[in-house]
């Protein structure tokens, strides 16, 4: 009954060493597949999402201010086109 707890034993710490190895091979696994990745992207230059997103967000806020810009040129234009029309009818 001794040698059959100790074979117990001993097939135990094998198979918690075998999981800690095999945990230390999935990190080293994971760090060399992202750092692999990392490479790819950088040659194939392409953006993050938070530099994609930085760029939308100011495309947004120029096409917003086109939008302001246009309005204020067309209410000028209106006055423009107004302000001589009433200065006829007074002359």
């Amino acid at each position: 009954m001794q040698t059959r707890t100790r074979i117990f034993d001993d097939l135990s710490r094998l198979m918690t060493n075998a999981m800690g190895v095999a945990q230390g091979a999935r990190t080293e696994a994971e760090t060399a597949l992202r750092g692999l990745m990392d490479r790819w992207v950088a040659e194939r230059d392409l953006v993050t999402r938070e530099e994609f997103e930085a760029v939308a967000a100011m495309a947004r806020k120029a096409r917003e201010e086109n939008a302001a810009l246009e309005a204020r040129l067309a209410a000028l234009e209106a006055a423009a086109v107004a302000k001589p029309a009433r200065a006829k009818k007074q002359g």
